[in-house]
């Protein structure tokens, strides 16, 4: 991957410009706009590194602003202002994965113990937890106010084999609906609920409402998601009228036979009802991009995606087995668009990452958040997360 010598030294304007619930943002009004050719334009630390987690599994921009890591070596949710001044944590047994939908409530995938019929099972669950309390709101305030626990959001029957099924991932649409991707050993698209490899589709009130299959050239599939590990939708912060209200999706995928394991997931409606179809992307054309989403086997381990919310419309990819971080557009082209004044005619591409300790590098990258032109990065293995902001973005 492409490394870059520039690092920005923010440290002491992040630690001592916390004003506010949010905090005050960083003054990059000090750094002279540079005249960018194709080698400048790549992503720059921000320091301080915030370090300090045991094992962080996730990150996510919340509508609130705040961004949430959760650790799960702690089996707690965490809360950060946008300069890393920590707001709050709240402990869930369990807890893997986490979103914040437009009502400013977390849904958090984590585990549900029970008896049944004098045995003891742990369940994958997501729960709902509502931030605001008498106490004010934060995230150390939370209440449970729900919880989906698999498999008695479809059925009232149980067998130790649903014990095995785990949520991976969750994410929501504009208008709070959400989607939940799952993983378990059943492949029967015929068994009540889908096989255990799918996506699910619930209400804003948790209520399920169905099984997500797809219609491809060659036919209908129930059985179409194989081993899903994450999903985002285009519903992402800030919040505001223009939020995404699409329900198509990206999905990744950790079936090795899936050649293209990161898809784009379109819903259509017509007079003849509705169906969720592949999006087929360009993979092709070279003098747009040198390289694509689409490409074959081009990730190896993808464990997280997010989309941009501030209309730039770009997908990032988390690939923890080559411990990288990839950018596209969602017409499938790697890179970004060439900056103002550029020779360059097609996208720049701006992935990074490799196998270390370094400022740009990762040791089990495990998930990606953006707000406001920063990104976000989740390092398992080094146990710290990293903030990032692309050369063209500092203004």
């Amino acid at each position: 991957m492409r490394r870059t010598s520039i690092i920005l030294i923010f440290a002491s304007l992040l630690l001592n410009s916390c004003e506010g619930f949010f905090g005050k943002k960083t003054d990059l009004s000090f750094i002279d706009a540079p005249v960018f050719q194709a080698r400048d334009v790549a992503y720059v630390p921000i320091q301080p590194i915030i370090d300090g987690f045991f094992e962080p599994t996730d990150v996510i921009a919340g509508f609130d602003e705040l961004i949430y890591v959760v650790d799960a070596g702690s089996q707690e949710i965490i809360a950060f202002d946008q300069s890393g001044r920590e707001q709050g944590r709240y402990s869930l047994k369990g807890v893997t994965k986490i979103i914040q939908d437009r009502q400013m409530n977390i849904l958090a995938i984590a585990e549900h113990d029970t008896t049944i019929n004098e045995a003891d099972y742990t369940l994958s669950a997501i729960y709902r937890l509502d931030l605001n309390s008498a106490l004010g709101y934060n995230i150390k305030n939370a209440q449970i106010i729900n919880k989906i626990v698999h498999p008695f959001y479809f059925k009232t029957s149980f067998s130790s084999i649903d014990a095995q099924v785990k949520f991976t991932s969750v994410d929501i649409m504009g208008n709070n609906t959400i989607y939940a991707t799952r993983t378990g050993p059943r492949d029967n698209e015929n068994q009540v609920g889908g096989p255990d490899d799918g996506i699910v589709l619930f209400n804003e009130k948790d209520e399920y409402v169905s099984n997500i299959f797809v219609s491809t050239n060659s036919g209908f599939f129930r059985g179409y998601f194989k081993t899903p590990l994450c999903i985002t939708t285009l519903a992402k912060p800030r919040q505001s009228p223009s939020v995404s209200l699409s329900s198509n999706f990206f999905v990744a995928m950790g079936d090795p036979t899936v050649s293209i394991n990161v898809q784009s997931i379109r819903f259509t409606e017509t007079e003849f009802g509705s169906s969720y179809e592949v999006e087929v992307l360009d993979f092709t054309d070279t003098s747009k991009a040198d390289d694509f989403l689409y490409r074959s086997n081009r990730f190896e381990n993808p464990v997280d995606l997010t989309m941009t919310g501030d209309g730039t419309n770009y997908l990032f990819v988390v690939d923890d087995a080559k411990d990288s971080i990839y950018q596209f557009t969602t017409r499938g082209w790697e890179g970004v668009n060439p900056p103002a004044g550029s020779s360059q005619t097609k996208n720049i591409i701006a992935s990074f990452g490799g196998t270390g300790q370094g400022a740009t590098q990762f040791n089990k990258p495990s998930a990606v958040a953006y707000l406001d032109r920063v990104l976000y990065v989740t390092d398992k293995g080094n146990g710290r997360l990293l903030r990032f902001k692309l050369t063209t973005d500092i203004d």
